[in-house]
C-alpha cells in the first residue's frame, strides 16, 4: 500500500480530512505516514498485514504499565496510532528504558507463546504454546528457519536446537516480551521514554529482549542498574537468543547476514 493510500484510509477511519501527510522511515516491511488532520488531530498510519495483531500487542504493552502509542483505529492492513512526536534517540534515556523493560517483564503469564502467530513480512513467527521453554525456542524460533538455510548452516542450527534442554532454563517466568527490541523500536526524547513501538510480542524468557537490545545497541551502566541484576549465565545464553534475529535478517535481507548467523552459532558452540 502506498503512503498516499494509507493517508486516505486513515482519514476515513478517523472521520476527518488530512491537512498534511508526511512519510516517515518505517523500516523495510511497511509504510509509515505522519498525519495532521484538518481538525488539528495528529496521528501516525502504518501499513501491514498484521495490523490487528500489532494493535493487540501495543495494548498489551500499555496494560502492563509500559509506554506505547495508543491505538486510534485499525483495519485489516492499516494501523492508526497516537503520534508520539519527534524523538532525540536513546542516548539520554537508557535508565528510563531499564525501568520500563523491568516493568514489562514483570508481567508474566502461564504459558510461552502468544494467542496468534505473527510475521516479519514473509518470515512467519509461529507462537503456539509448548510445555517447556527450550522446546519453544527450538520449535517456534530456530527450527522453522532450517528449510530456508544452506545445508551447512541448517545442520548447525538443528544440532544446537537438540542441545537446548541442556543450555536454557526449562521453565523461566513467562515474561511479556516486546519481541523485536532494537534501539530503533524505542522512542525517546532526552531522558524521557516516549514509547515502545513495532512490537512482535509473545511470552518467554526475559533475556530474549535483552539479547536483542545488545545485538544492535550498547546498553550502558544506567540501563543495567535500572533493569536489575542479570541472571547467572546470561552471557552464555545471549548468542542462542541473538541467533533467531540473525536468522530472520538472513532470510529477509540475504547472505550479507550469514556471517552474523555463523558468529552466533560459534559463540553458542553450535
Amino acid at each position: 500500500m502506498s503512503a498516499a493510500r494509507a493517508a486516505r484510509l486513515a482519514a476515513g477511519l478517523l472521520g476527518a480530512e488530512v491537512a498534511e501527510a508526511r512519510p516517515l522511515h518505517g523500516g523495510d516491511l511497511s509504510e509509515v505516514v505522519r498525519l495532521r488532520m484538518a481538525d488539528g488531530r495528529r496521528a501516525v498510519a502504518k501499513t501491514g498485514a498484521t495490523a490487528r495483531a500489532e494493535a493487540e500487542m501495543l495494548e498489551a504493552i500499555a496494560a502492563a504499565g509500559a509506554p506505547a502509542p495508543a491505538v486510534l483505529a485499525v483495519a485489516h492492513d492499516l494501523l492508526v496510532l497516537e503520534d508520539l512526536g519527534d524523538e532525540t534517540g536513546l542516548s539520554g534515556a537508557w535508565e528510563a528504558l531499564g525501568r520500563v523493560l523491568a516493568t514489562l517483564h514483570a508481567d508474566t503469564g502461564d504459558a510461552y507463546g502468544w494467542p496468534r502467530d505473527h510475521a516479519f513480512g514473509p518470515v512467519a513467527i509461529p507462537n503456539a504454546a509448548t510445555d517447556t521453554w527450550p522446546a519453544f525456542w527450538a520449535e517456534r524460533r530456530l527450527l522453522p528457519s532450517v528449510p530456508h538455510l544452506p545445508a551447512p548452516l541448517a545442520r548447525r542450527v538443528e544440532m544446537l536446537a537438540a542441545r537446548l534442554p541442556d543450555l536454557l532454563p526449562e521453565r523461566p517466568p513467562a515474561a511479556l516480551l516486546h519481541g523485536d527490541l532494537w534501539t530503533g523500536n524505542v522512542m525517546a526524547r532526552g531522558a524521557r521514554l516516549l514509547g515502545l513501538i513495532d512490537p512482535a510480542c509473545y511470552r518467554g524468557h526475559a533475556e530474549v529482549d535483552l539479547a536483542m537490545l545488545h545485538l544492535f545497541g550498547r546498553p550502558g551502566p544506567a540501563f543495567h542498574v535500572a533493569y536489575g541484576q542479570p541472571e547467572p549465565g546470561e552471557d552464555t545464553r545471549r548468542p542462542i537468543y541473538t541467533l533467531w534475529p540473525a536468522l530472520v535478517h538472513l532470510r529477509l535481507f540475504g547472505p550479507g547476514y550469514r556471517g552474523l548467523v555463523e558468529r552466533c552459532l560459534d559463540a553458542a558452540r553450535g
